[in-house]
C-alpha cells in the first residue's frame, strides 16, 4: 500500500480514546518542560511519557478550561492536542495528527534548541545607576527577557528589574544588556528563574484563577 492510501486510511480511523492511548507503547521522558498553548495563554508543563497517539505532562497549577490545546516544544516544533483528563496537576492528551515519537523525544527541529520562551507582556520599571525607566516585557524565559523601552540603554550595562511575583508582589531581579535593536533591549537575568516560579508566574499575569489551592 502507498504512502497516499497509508495517509488516507489514518484520517478514515475515529478519534483515539483515553484508553487506546494509555495502551499505546510510552516513552518515558525525564524532566522535558514546553509550554501549552491555549486560549488563555502560554502555560510551562513538563513532558512525562509520550507515545504515537498522545502525551501525558505535570503542569505547576491546574489547567485552563479548555480542550483544544498546542504544545510547543524549546526547539520550536509545534504538536495540536486535544485533552482526555486530568488529575491534580497533572494532564493527558491526544495528538490531532500521527507524530514522529523519535523526533519529538530528541527534540530535533527547524530551531537549535533554546530556553523556554513564552508571549508574556507585562509593564516593568527598569533602573540604573543614573536612571529610571517605564518598560514592557515582551517575552520571558527562566534566563532572560526581551523589553521595550523609550531610554538609552548600554550594551552590557547592569540594570534591575522591577518584576511581579507569583504573589503579586513587586521584586528586583538585577539583568545584564545584551543586545540592542532600536527601542527593544535583550537581557539576561544575573539569577534565573526556578522553572516552578517562572511557570507560576506565567499563571499569575494570565490566568490568576488557576493558581488557586
Amino acid at each position: 500500500m502507498d504512502k497516499a492510501a497509508n495517509t488516507a486510511k489514518l484520517d478514515q480511523q475515529p478519534p483515539v480514546t483515553g484508553e487506546e492511548m494509555r495502551a499505546a507503547p510510552r516513552f518515558t521522558l525525564l524532566i522535558r518542560a514546553a509550554k501549552l498553548i491555549s486560549a488563555q495563554g502560554e502555560f510551562v508543563c513538563v513532558i512525562r511519557d509520550v507515545s504515537e497517539t498522545g502525551v501525558s505532562v505535570r503542569l505547576f497549577h491546574t489547567l485552563p478550561g479548555c480542550k483544544n490545546f498546542a504544545l510547543h516544544l524549546a526547539g520550536g516544533t509545534a504538536y495540536e492536542l486535544t485533552q482526555v483528563w486530568e488529575r491534580g496537576n497533572e494532564a493527558g492528551f491526544t495528538f490531532a495528527h500521527t507524530v514522529a515519537v523519535q523526533q519529538l523525544i530528541s527534540e530535533s527541529g527547524e530551531y537549535p534548541k533554546r530556553g523556554l520562551r513564552l508571549g508574556l507582556c507585562f509593564p516593568v520599571t527598569i533602573a540604573s545607576l543614573s536612571q529610571r525607566l517605564e518598560g514592557v516585557v515582551e517575552n520571558l524565559s527562566q534566563q532572560g527577557a526581551r523589553i521595550a523601552c523609550d531610554g538609552l540603554l548600554a550594551i552590557d550595562q547592569s540594570v534591575r528589574i522591577a518584576v511581579p511575583t507569583v504573589n503579586g508582589e513587586m521584586r528586583e531581579v538585577r539583568a545584564k544588556v545584551r543586545w540592542r535593536r532600536d527601542s527593544h533591549y535583550g537581557v539576561v537575568f544575573d539569577d534565573t528563574f526556578a522553572l516552578g516560579d517562572f511557570a507560576r508566574l506565567a499563571a499569575r499575569l494570565q490566568a490568576p484563577a488557576l493558581l488557586r489551592e
